[in-house]
């Protein structure tokens, strides 16, 4: 298990823990056979926060040409449902009941799991282990999420076609990411003070960063968030939203007029885009991010300003550190 420090202590130690993340990672790719990912189905499978990465992840390895879905470990309960030629289970800890049951009840199937740590519970019922070391992390995970999530976009680099990406250029990115964004981020909290929900909004791999969001700000924060995809969101979940409540959107396509609707509407909304000439009113904070790379690279940036601001939600609901009030006891395997 990693050590846990407070939220955003761990926010901070983000570019490194990505560094650490990257070598590890690049070197133990050496020796794993990616060759049952390259073709047929990969099923990617998590829970919690794990299984947003597995749609983030999903989604960018299929815009690299693998065919390749994300379904919540309890969706493989049923072993007689052959539902792909290969599987990579997601949990941070690599203690997750869920995705490891799922890896457990296929001994004979392909099977890779993305984890910080080696040697974990779901260590033992995967074929190939690829352990991210992204090292110290809170609750709720920061660098243990990144940290999958990079994994996952080297894993797709040796399986599927070769997005040309410099990885190595990407932990300082989120250092400067971090840099630029925190005024923003703040000036954002301050808009979504208050609400009685929140709901976030993207698509593709930024519908796995909705998702991770939304879990943060119900774990770190504890208000009410659910995550959409953005045409989804278009045909109805929008309804219940005014004044008390929020959106946070991810994107630079529909998001970006969705967002400027939302706040001629009156609801109160963050959009987190590329685009440098969308200005802020009343109701809209706009938090630009650079570019950095199509899918996982592009989220991980994403999800850095969604951490800030919820960094500034919780520390302002006297929540610095993210202590469930409901933790259930059968969650998690024994080490």
């Amino acid at each position: 298990m990693t050590d846990r420090v407070p939220y955003r202590e761990a926010i901070a130690l983000e570019p490194t823990a990505l560094a650490t993340c990257l070598a590890a990672v690049t070197g133990r790719l050496a020796s794993v056979d990616a060759a049952p990912l390259t073709s047929g189905t990969v099923v990617l499978t998590g829970i919690g926060a794990s299984l947003y990465a597995a749609v983030a992840a999903a989604a960018h390895m299929r815009s690299r040409g693998l065919r390749a879905f994300a379904l919540p470990g309890t969706d493989l309960y049923d072993a007689s449902i052959d539902a792909a030629d290969a599987y990579i289970a997601f949990s941070a800890s690599g203690r997750s009941v869920e995705p490891a049951k799922a890896m457990e009840i296929r001994p004979d199937a392909a099977t890779y799991g993305i984890a910080a740590v080696d040697g974990s519970p779901l260590s033992r019922v995967v074929k190939q282990m690829i352990a991210s070391q992204s090292g110290v992390d809170s609750g709720p995970n920061t660098t243990s999420y990144l940290g999958s999530l990079l994994t996952a976009a080297l894993l797709t680099e040796k399986a599927g076609t070769p997005s040309g990406t410099d990885w190595s250029a990407l932990p300082p990115a989120v250092a400067a990411v971090l840099n630029d964004t925190r005024k923003q981020a703040d000036k954002a909290a301050r808009l979504l003070a208050g609400k009685a929900a929140i709901d976030c909004v993207g698509s593709a791999s930024a519908y796995g960063t909705a998702g991770y969001t939304a879990l943060l700000i119900r774990e770190a924060a504890r208000i009410a968030a659910q995550e959409w995809d953005t045409l989804n969101f278009l045909h109805g979940p929008m309804e219940p939203n005014d004044a008390d409540s929020a959106v946070i959107l991810f994107g630079d396509g529909r998001e970006v007029k969705l967002a400027r609707d939302l706040a001629d509407f009156g609801i109160p909304s963050v959009l987190v885009t590329s685009h440098a000439d969308i200005e802020d009113n009343d109701n809209l904070v706009v938090i630009p991010v650079p570019r950095f790379a199509d899918g996982i690279g592009d989220a991980i940036l994403q999800a850095l300003p969604a951490q800030l601001l919820i960094a500034t939600l919780s520390e302002e609901a006297g929540l610095p550190v993210c202590n469930f009030r409901y933790r259930q006891t059968d969650t998690k395997l024994a080490v």
